[in-house]
């Protein structure tokens, strides 16, 4: 199969993008680097079927493309540190580019298209855990909604291409995810957590350390996102794929810096606003539609990602 991935030197997208080679497909992936990495995917820029553009999708010329089997979108910061830093830019990938994207789809009759949503456009859920179904508690104008109202744009403009003309759409609603290849200073919960246990520094936790997520390996992750692609029959599906095993903040803090052995003490400090309260998926359609579930516990998970981050960074 051919198969593009834009923001394919990202976190996710470069697993996404090893799955693929690793089963014999033809990648191409799109990324300006902005937040990705060549360090990522630098074991794969040797391969004859793995082709690197280092573009902006909201510039880059579709037309020296082939026809894909599978277009995944996963271009966008994706971190609150990411995309505050480039919010300019998150809203117009996530708005023009994700047109473009469609036009080239729909243009070159690629065969299915992935969006790569988020959970972020549930908000500050009024409805937990969080199903399909829920329309979100969104602040417009916050300093989130770059981001949040990014994917949302998003998910309209996936929706009406799929109504309007047909095109084999499938959204993906990413929870958090984690695991190798993670930057080890964008922000997200896991990172920071393990970077601070492993350099001993005080782990910062903002608020009271009640809010709660819920934390998906990546592996199991892009074996999600694979079948929501692959699967015949679904098309213009919304399905959340995270891990609904939900934990606090306070205990993820207490869990990392007791598997990392650190002295570390934990902090309290003032939360950002909008910061969502509760975060847990219903993954009832992904089990039923795509026969998809979570493997990777979080001990199991966490272990490999510390043992990433030591060797990397430490």
């Amino acid at each position: 199969m051919k198969i593009l991935i834009t923001g394919g030197a990202g976190f996710i997208g470069s697993h996404l993008s090893h799955f693929h080679i690793d089963k014999g497909d033809t990648v191409y992936i799109i990324d300006n680097l902005i937040t990705g990495s060549k360090d990522n995917i630098q074991d794969l820029l040797h391969k004859s079927s793995f082709h690197f553009v280092e573009e902006d999708v909201t510039t880059i010329d579709f037309s020296v493309f082939p026809t894909f089997d599978i277009v995944y979108h996963l271009a966008s910061p994706a971190s609150p540190i990411q995309y505050k830093k480039y919010p300019i830019v998150t809203l117009m990938t996530n708005g023009y580019g994700t047109f473009r994207l469609l036009e080239f789809v729909q243009r070159s009759e690629s065969k299915a298209f992935v969006m790569a949503s988020t959970s972020e456009v549930y908000g500050d859920p009024l409805v937990h855990p969080q199903v399909e179904e829920y329309f979100g508690n969104v602040n417009s104008v916050g300093p989130r909604a770059c981001y949040d109202e990014g994917k949302r744009y998003a998910e309209a403009m996936t929706m009406t291409f799929f109504r309007s003309y047909g095109i084999n759409t499938r959204i993906a609603r990413i929870f958090n995810t984690y695991g190798p290849n993670m930057e080890k200073n964008d922000g997200r919960v896991v990172s920071n957590f393990i970077m601070q246990s492993l350099t001993g520094k005080p782990i910062t936790i903002y608020g009271d350390g009640k809010q709660t997520r819920s934390f998906c390996y990546v592996s199991d992750l892009v074996r999600g996102l694979n079948l929501l692609a692959t699967t015949p029959a679904i098309e213009g599906s919304i399905i959340n794929l995270g891990n609904p095993d939900e934990r606090s903040m306070t205990e993820l803090a207490s869990i990392i810096k007791d598997m990392t052995g650190s002295e570390s003490v934990i902090k309290y400090e003032a939360i950002d606003a909008d910061d969502p309260r509760k975060r847990k998926p219903d993954i009832t359609k992904a089990k039923k539609m795509l026969d998809w579930n979570p493997k990777i516990s979080l001990d199991l998970g966490l272990d490999q990602t510390i043992s990433y981050f030591r060797k990397k960074f430490i």
